[in-house]
């Protein structure tokens, strides 16, 4: 395994991020317990969670993958010291005005709660889980800072933020002294790329942000499960079908080739690697909803694409300005 630090902050973290979403959703709490096993024994270190998932859950309040991460790690017995634990904020969590959002009081009130589910005393990320217009960003960054300086958090990071906002808040930190983020997680996988390459590739590499891409497989599409003209019952069938054109299947047909002449690994195995082959990606995050998944994903620990295989999917999934 692989270890890399988190942008240039001296967190050491494992070349694939263990996401939680699925957890209490598609995945019950027994198997979760079970994957985050299975991957902790592979060499995962590296934890991603949010407060929010998953409130869209039909008689899910938010905060249940958290727990199920904070009963895990106290079943199994694993010094913290060995997990990097991630979590975000900003999901509305209630109905209240304040239950939501960036602000200083949401925050405060959203990582006790944090600390609470998880069974921890401290956040090794604590992460802005999307770009808000309001508050100021400094109000934001000044609630994080204090939350550094209180020991609660060790570093802060962003998810889904544009690269204007990310650039003032990198200002804003430099200018007033204040914690500055670390990471960027982004919506980023070969389908996807514009979004990310256009303008925040090139902030993450001049300031040396770690890169932690979430949907690296496009919601499924890109396990190779779905094919023309076959229905998957899957819950996140929709979101993949967004994917379903020609070209997109192409896709699917060229990366299995490919793994095939590297001695048999999957179409999502060559998925991870086109990002791990990527020296400004820091660590891809895997969202395994059951063991057999799970056991996939990691198998593209140490696996990497050479020049000319990067190019052959780069050139298949072009994007233009």
């Amino acid at each position: 395994m692989e270890y890399r630090y988190l942008g240039s902050s001296g967190l050491q973290v494992s070349e694939l991020c263990l996401g939680t979403m699925q957890f209490g959703w598609s995945a019950d709490e027994p198997t979760s317990h079970q994957i985050l096993s299975q991957a902790y024994e592979a060499g995962l270190n590296f934890i991603d969670t949010a407060d929010v998932y998953s409130r869209w859950v039909e008689g899910n309040p938010g905060g249940v993958a958290e727990e199920i991460i904070g009963r895990w790690m106290k079943q199994s017995q694993i010094p913290r010291h060995k997990l990097v634990i991630a979590t975000k904020v900003r999901g509305k969590m209630g109905d209240g005005p304040n239950e939501g959002g960036l602000s200083r009081v949401h925050i405060m009130q959203a990582v006790e709660d944090s600390l609470r589910r998880l069974g921890t005393d401290y956040i090794d990320l604590y992460q802005a889980h999307a770009y808000e217009e309001h508050p100021p960003i400094e109000e934001t960054l000044r609630a994080f800072d204090d939350l550094v300086r209180q020991g609660k958090v060790r570093y802060i990071g962003a998810s889904n933020f544009p690269a204007w906002r990310l650039m003032q808040a990198l200002w804003a930190s430099q200018r007033d002294g204040l914690a500055s983020f670390v990471s960027l997680q982004p919506h980023y996988h070969l389908l996807n790329r514009a979004e990310f390459e256009r303008e925040l590739a090139d902030v993450c590499r001049t300031y040396h942000l770690g890169v932690i891409p979430y949907s690296p497989l496009a919601g499924g599409f890109l396990t190779g499960k779905y094919r023309q003209g076959e229905k998957v019952d899957s819950v996140r069938a929709r979101g993949a079908a967004h994917y379903a054109r020609p070209e997109n299947f192409s896709l699917l047909d060229t990366m299995e080739n490919l793994g095939r002449e590297k001695g048999g690994y999957s179409i999502s195995q060559i998925a991870l690697a086109w990002q791990l082959s990527d020296p400004v990606i820091t660590s891809p995050i895997i969202g395994p909803r059951s063991l057999e998944q799970t056991r996939d994903n990691l198998g593209a620990i140490g696996l990497r694409l050479n020049s000319e295989e990067k190019r052959v999917l780069d050139e298949a999934t072009a994007w233009s300005s």
